[in-house]
């Protein structure tokens, strides 16, 4: 069996995420960040999904995604409402699943050649340990 090495013909690959930190390409990030096919936003001000309201997505909607994956930590959890509303009021659908999850669907959906933007809520206060 002959096996190849595909690369991905989009600029960003995430390889892992947690609830501190992620994995873009050979970088490490651990703040809040915003990840497109062909975007990387990597300081992003959202700090907790249940307090995430229109004016913090303005940069995710901005990338015109069909789909956003919101990276919610180690733990699902929502944003409120309102904000969920906003997303289908533009026709945007918005999959809240934790930092892990939302990594591997961002890659599989941006291989596929869908557009997905993917934003992450890292925890910045978190000490390792």
């Amino acid at each position: 069996m002959q096996l190849n090495l595909e690369s991905p013909d989009f600029d960003y690959v995430l390889r892992g995420a947690d609830g501190r930190q992620a994995l873009v390409n050979d970088r490490r990030i651990d703040r809040s960040f915003i990840i497109a096919p062909r975007n990387l936003i990597d300081d992003w001000a959202a700090t907790d999904v249940r307090n995430l309201d229109v004016d913090t997505l303005a940069p995710v909607f901005a990338l015109g995604p069909e789909v956003i994956l919101l990276g919610t930590g180690d733990t699902q959890a929502f944003p409120p409402p309102a904000t969920m509303a906003a997303c289908l009021s533009r026709g945007i659908g918005l999959e809240a699943m934790t930092n892990a999850a939302a990594a591997r669907t961002f890659n599989v959906l941006a291989g596929e050649g869908r557009k997905v933007v993917a934003a992450f809520v890292l925890r910045s206060d978190a000490i390792p340990g």
